[in-house]
């Protein structure tokens, strides 16, 4: 098993993705190439830069992936709350995942932060 796969923060981002793929599979077909692809990039992107992170060689590395997942994270958040004043979705069940990712993925940066100061040539 990769270390990744351990990280509670993946497999929130993990979980968040298929919530993301099953909300956009019942948007308008016109918005295949728009907001759902939108949405879809940045959820994959969430648990993606934390499996790349993990896999550094680094603290530092590892912080600078997980930052750029929080990133991703943020903007699947806007893109949501996007999608919900379309009438979309109402974008309850996903605003929940998405604040569960965001308080993990937190707590993995604070303690990779700590970490990372603790080991000056990590």
């Amino acid at each position: 098993m990769r270390s990744h796969h351990r990280l509670d923060a993946w497999k929130e981002a993990m979980k968040l993705v298929k919530m993301t793929y099953n909300v956009t599979a019942e948007f308008p077909q016109e918005e295949i190439y728009g907001l759902t692809r939108q949405m879809r990039r940045a959820a994959v992107s969430v648990p993606s830069n934390i499996a790349e992170g993990a896999a550094r060689n680094s603290n530092r590395e590892l912080l600078q992936f997980l930052i750029i997942a929080r990133g991703s994270l943020s903007e699947l958040e806007t893109q949501v709350l996007i999608a919900k004043d379309l009438g979309y979705h109402d974008g309850e069940q996903l605003i929940n995942q998405i604040n569960i990712t965001f308080s993990r993925l937190s707590g993995l940066i604070n303690s990779v932060r700590n970490k990372a100061r603790s080991a000056p040539n990590s």
